[in-house]
């Protein structure tokens, strides 16, 4: 009996595929599965993502294939190929929502590499600008920061969490 699918960041919530990214999904893995075998090796894995636009790290890799090979076969079955495609649509989600937020530090006065602070009051100004009807105070009491003034990029991205 199999090994039950490895606990792990990649274990649940992943965004559901529709027909189109399924059928494409498809069509790679049975362009790489050469002897209708029902499986690619895992170095075959990082080609059949390329084909469908996907480029994972070395990491990323090593995490999803860890994940998903459920036997430890170092064979990919189709349902576990359909995983790391969504493991990858999952991480590319949070890609950009992270973008998202270093765009929002840097408009503020942070530096778009992570380093530097924003000004709590400038924030606050942002907020009150735009009419958002966030309060800053709660969120940061609720992520554990105190507010001093200034919010580091994890800060920020705490707060806004």
């Amino acid at each position: 009996m199999p090994n039950k699918a490895r606990e792990g960041p990649y274990s649940t919530n992943l965004p559901l595929l529709n027909e189109d990214e399924l059928e494409m999904c498809r069509k790679a893995f049975n362009m790489f599965d050469k002897e209708s075998s029902g499986t690619i090796d895992t170095k075959d894995l990082r080609t059949a993502l390329s084909a469908l636009g996907q480029n994972p790290s070395e990491e990323e890799m090593f995490v999803m294939i860890s994940q998903v090979d459920e036997e430890g076969s170092r064979c990919i079955e189709f349902s576990e190929f359909v995983r790391v495609i969504q493991f990858n649509k999952a991480l590319s989600a949070r890609d950009a929502d992270e973008l998202d937020t270093l765009d929002a530090f840097a408009a503020l006065g942070g530096n778009i590499d992570r380093t530097g602070k924003i000004s709590i009051d400038k924030l606050k100004a942002i907020c009150e600008e735009f009419e958002l009807t966030i309060n800053l105070d709660r969120l940061a009491k609720d992520a554990e920061h105190e507010i001093n003034g200034t919010l580091t990029f994890e800060e920020f991205k705490a707060v806004l969490a």
